[in-house]
């Protein structure tokens, strides 16, 4: 893998705040990667040195503060995050390249063009486009190990987990683990459910579990989906952390839809919805 060449560092301005992301992750065998590759991963996981969450967006935030600015690595990362689960070894690659290319174009759809420019010069983001281009016509059938949602946990997301997976450390890490065909289950038997009920103000939601679908597909069935709450364990009061059930009160309102109760399921959708519309809009508060 490509690493990057002994250059002059550009100047950099203090590191911003951590913005508060949210993450989607899936951690496959390392049997799903081809060689050398697999190897890499290998050897990387027996030294016992993988960088953390905070480490990874440090480094990404550092190219967006350096002058002239950085919009996308020139390199792709050779780090990963690892678990290990039944003595099998699981890899999720940063890909920290692919996807800040994949972020530019949602940058476009976020932001007033404006407010784009200066934050990312037109130069820089139609360089990034060019060379995103090239390599995707050398890599048609790559994706990404992980999402980001900024200021959200996307609901979508949380019909892949279920409550009793959740996982939370105050001041530390709000997560849900599960194997990868659990989560797929649990997506094939909520999109089945919130298509019968067509007409109930659903399709958004149904519509974001299909895309989702299609991207847990591309991965091995031995592997595990993380839904990490990342940056937001810093940005919401502890006590409604710690209060926070989102994925037992979608699976709830999915469970009500399905026997029928659309008064209820309505509810828990909507309680799920204004909650999390609250903390989205934190994004644009001064």
């Amino acid at each position: 893998m490509s690493e990057t060449p002994d250059v002059p560092r550009p100047a950099v301005r203090p590191a911003p705040t951590v913005p508060y992301a949210s993450y989607l992750r899936v951690y496959e065998p390392l049997a799903a990667f081809p060689e050398p590759e697999r190897a890499h991963w290998a050897d990387y996981a027996r030294r016992g040195t993988a960088p953390t969450a905070q480490d990874e967006l440090l480094r990404s935030l550092t190219d967006l503060v350096r002058v002239p600015v950085v919009g996308v690595p020139a390199h792709e990362s050779a780090d990963a995050f690892t678990a290990e689960v039944d003595g099998v070894l699981l890899v999720c690659p940063w890909r920290t390249r692919l996807r800040g290319w994949l972020a530019l174009q949602e940058l476009v759809e976020w932001f007033p063009l404006p407010v784009l420019d200066a934050a990312l010069p037109p130069a820089a983001r139609r360089r990034a486009s060019e060379e995103y281009e090239r390599w995707r016509e050398r890599n048609p059938d790559a994706r990404p190990w992980i999402r980001t949602g900024v200021w959200q946990v996307p609901l979508r997301w949380f019909v892949l987990v279920a409550d009793e997976e959740r996982e939370y450390l105050p001041g530390e890490r709000l997560r849900y683990r599960t194997p990868m065909v659990q989560a797929r289950r649990r997506l094939a038997r909520a999109l089945r459910t919130l298509r019968d009920a067509e007409g109930e103000g659903y399709e958004p939601l149904a519509e974001g579990l299909v895309e989702v679908g299609s991207w847990l597909e591309e991965f091995h069935p031995k592997s595990m989906v993380e839904l990490d709450y990342g940056g937001l364990l810093h940005a919401l009061p502890a006590d409604r952390l710690a209060a926070d059930r989102s994925a037992g009160v979608l699976a709830a309102g999915v469970a009500a839809l399905r026997a029928g109760d659309t008064r209820g399921a309505a509810e828990a959708y909507g309680e799920l919805s204004d909650r999390w519309r609250a903390v989205r809009e934190r994004l644009f508060a001064n």
